[in-house]
């Protein structure tokens, strides 16, 4: 998607060529679409907490070959959803996010817009329908029709991290 579509802020840089036109290096399978309410980038939620608090259900939607795979999950109460944000351009290096005041590069930001745009969500699974591959979700930050690239179980022994935070670094001696 050019940038143009997705447009550049003050002070935000493209590169100098658009990494969807480069040669693949992977070849990555979508194995399902996410069902959400939001249609147009403006009414998307820019975050999981906004999502929740709109109080908005979601539904992922795994393509047939891939539902056998949902066997063993039903017993996760959250899960990993990666996404393939595919309206976001992919040609953005630093930005300037309106919440945080400033340039920024792309990989110190949650932006979808960024060279490979990979969406990462931990989700409450509400419901899971083998048979017809459908999870329903408490929420999500995605427009609709968003493809999926996988679903993991969300582990709070190994995920979960208290004492992480995001900033400034305090600098070594």
């Amino acid at each position: 998607m050019a940038t143009t579509e997705f447009g550049l802020r003050e002070g935000e840089t493209a590169l100098s060529f658009d990494p969807a036109e480069t040669a693949d290096d992977g070849h990555v399978v979508f194995i399902g679409r996410v069902r959400s309410a939001w249609t147009q980038r403006a009414d998307c939620p820019k975050n999981m907490n906004a999502a929740r608090e709109r109080g908005e259900a979601a539904t992922l939607e795994l393509f047939e070959p891939y539902r056998p795979g949902l066997m063993g999950l039903s017993g996760a109460s959250h899960g990993i959803l990666l996404t393939w944000m595919d309206r976001a351009p992919r040609n953005v290096i630093l930005q300037n996010p309106q919440h945080r005041g400033g340039e920024r590069g792309v990989f110190s930001i949650r932006s979808p817009a960024r060279p490979n745009p990979i969406g990462l969500h931990v989700v409450k699974i509400e419901h899971i329908d083998e048979q017809s591959g459908k999870i329903m979700i408490d929420a999500i930050d995605v427009l609709d029709a968003t493809p999926i690239i996988d679903l993991k179980p969300y582990f709070s022994s190994i995920d979960s991290f208290p004492e992480a935070v995001t900033g400034a670094r305090p600098k070594e001696d």
